[in-house]
């Protein structure tokens, strides 16, 4: 690397070529995707889960959450409601947004799903 050491009004300052300074910013881009991609696979390693860009993008959708953790899950409606003690038809009214569930039985799908609450309960 070919660098000139000037001072100007009074600072230190290093001039680079256009392609250096390039090759530098690029390395330093690079050392920042590493470190993320370190990081993630940290959390990997921890447990943390991910998730794929498409339950990602029917959530901010705005689609149902309890219907998209419960399809990407692979429970039917029945399947969960026998989980949490209820009937196929009452998953369908929460999924449709005409039943109303007490925070019991939302714990309960929140469970049987292994997601937050929060990350269940649709908002309004």
């Amino acid at each position: 690397m070919t660098a000139q050491h000037i001072e100007i009004a009074g600072k230190p300052m290093v001039l680079l070529t256009r392609e250096e300074f390039e090759r530098l910013a690029e390395a330093a881009e690079n050392y920042d995707d590493i470190c993320a991609a370190v990081a993630a696979q940290e959390r990997r390693n921890a447990g943390e889960e991910y998730l794929p860009i498409e339950l990602v993008d029917r959530l901010m959708e705005g689609e149902n959450p309890l219907k998209v953790w419960r399809q990407y899950r692979g429970f039917s409606q029945e399947a969960l409601a026998k989980i949490v003690g209820r009937n196929g038809s009452w998953i369908a009214k929460l999924e449709k947004g005409k039943g109303k569930g007490d925070v019991t039985l939302w714990r309960a799908l929140a469970n049987a799903l292994h997601v937050d609450l929060d990350d269940l309960v649709p908002q309004d």
